[in-house]
This record gives structure tokens, C-alpha cells and sequence, in this order.
């Protein structure tokens, strides 16, 4: 075991926290599950794979996983959500990272890799994102945000790549892609609009087709043959709704 606490935000995610969970099982020190009101398997499923599992009302992304930072009793925390899992690369490279004492730097970011319904494994290329996940607590932490959960390090860390991915299990299916992208993007509606931020005419015509680019060609999506171009045209339309949902708020106020 290696000093290392993960922990993870879940709801209703009995089918894939197992592979989460898995992951990080027999090598990571702590496995720690933040429940915000399953009303599945969840949190029996979690607890038999030997996680300590937590409920706590849903506050936002920001929110729940800074909750879930007070909870680790270790100093380097790895955080993965409820539909993702380390690679076996990945999980070697933490390993190695640990085997000399506590690693060299004060954080990493890490490849988040999209694996799509019904594929067995990840395509040869691909970029997908990059976020950073392992980094000691005493260097970063996540923004206070309601939807865009993000690790803020402090001034002069140190922060490096891992080439190993995570692989993310986004959508187990269209339905439940387009289930989740209502939820969301109104989360992000509402947030926008706190903020003022109303979207322009130009900004509705073109962001999706922007978006389609980014998801297809930068982020590798054209290596997974036809399904990377429904997929593309599920962000696109994702990014479409967002900002159609901000817009509609600045309607009804006025």
C-alpha cells in the first residue's frame, strides 16, 4: 500500500463504481465514496469493495469533492470520478512514483481518456483531456464551484505529466448521454447567469461547430471511427444547449 487517499463523488452509480474502485484496490492506502442520495446499490457496492463510504447532501462538483478532501487522512490525494478508472500503465507509474518515498513533485496531471458503449479498449491514438488529479494537499485543492471542479494549485508547485490514462466511462448510453447533458447544462446555465455571462447571436451560431472541431480533431475523437463522430455531435450539442439555456434566463428576466 502506498500513503495515498482516493476519493470519489457518486450517485446512483452501482454499475460502474465497481471499476473505479477496482482500480485503485490492493495498492492505494484509503478509498474513500462521497454518496449525495443514491438510491441504487451504490453505497453496498462500494462499502464491499472496501471503500469507507460518506453521505453528503450534493452542494456542487467544487463542494462535494472539497468535502471529500476532508475526509482523507493522507497528504497525497488522488481524485476520480464515479465512471472512471485507472489504467494498469497508470497505476504502475503512481506505484513507481511512491517507490522512493513521497514523489518529487507537488502534483500530476492526467490523460482522461474517453472509452465509448460497447468498445472493449482505448483507441492506439487520441488526446483526450487533461486534468490534474494527484497532488499533495498541501499544494492544492479543489475550486469552490458549483460545476467546474478543478484543482487550483498554489503559486510555485511543481506539477507534471503521467503518461498512463484514466479511463472514463462517460455515458452507458445515447439516452443516458442526452439524460446527462440536460442535467448538466442547466447547472451550467445557472451558473453562467449568476456570473452575467449571456451568450451573443454569434457566440450560439458557432460554439457548437467550434466544439464539434475541438471534440473531433484536438481532443482525437476522429481515431474512433464513426462512433467519435456521433460522439462529437453529442458535445456539440451539449455546448449548444448551455448556452440555449443561459439565453433562455436572460429572456425570462426581461
Amino acid at each position: 500500500m502506498i500513503p495515498l487517499s482516493v476519493f470519489v463523488i457518486a450517485r446512483n452509480e452501482e454499475d460502474r463504481i465497481v471499476h473505479t474502485l477496482e482500480s485503485v484496490r490492493g495498492w492505494a492506502d484509503e478509498m474513500i465514496v462521497i454518496d449525495s442520495g443514491s438510491t441504487d446499490r451504490t453505497m453496498e457496492v462500494s462499502e464491499r469493495m472496501g471503500a469507507r463510504v460518506v453521505y453528503h447532501a450534493w452542494e456542487g462538483y467544487g463542494p462535494q469533492k472539497i468535502f471529500g478532501e476532508t475526509l482523507c487522512r493522507n497528504d497525497w490525494l488522488l481524485n476520480l470520478d464515479a465512471d472512471e478508472a485507472v489504467s494498469a500503465e497508470l497505476a504502475h507509474e503512481i506505484r513507481q512514483l511512491f517507490a522512493a518515498g513521497s514523489p518529487p513533485l507537488q502534483g500530476y496531471r492526467l490523460r482522461i481518456r474517453m472509452l465509448f458503449p460497447y468498445q472493449k479498449r482505448l483507441p492506439r491514438f487520441g488526446t483526450g483531456t487533461v486534468q490534474t488529479r494527484l497532488y499533495h494537499r498541501a499544494h492544492g485543492t479543489f475550486k469552490n464551484a458549483y460545476v467546474h471542479d478543478t484543482v487550483a494549485m498554489k503559486p510555485g508547485s511543481r506539477v507534471g505529466d503521467l503518461k498512463g490514462p484514466v479511463i472514463h466511462r462517460c455515458f452507458r448510453s445515447h439516452a443516458h448521454a442526452v439524460e446527462k447533458i440536460n442535467f448538466y447544462s442547466t447547472m451550467q446555465a445557472e451558473d453562467a447567469f449568476r456570473r452575467a455571462k449571456r451568450p451573443s447571436a454569434l457566440k450560439l451560431i458557432a460554439a457548437p461547430a467550434a466544439a464539434f472541431f475541438k471534440c473531433y480533431f484536438i481532443r482525437g475523437y476522429i481515431f474512433y471511427g464513426v462512433e467519435g463522430v456521433v460522439q462529437s455531435y453529442i458535445y456539440a450539442f451539449a455546448r449548444l444547449l448551455k448556452l440555449a439555456k443561459t439565453r433562455e434566463m436572460f429572456q425570462e428576466k426581461k
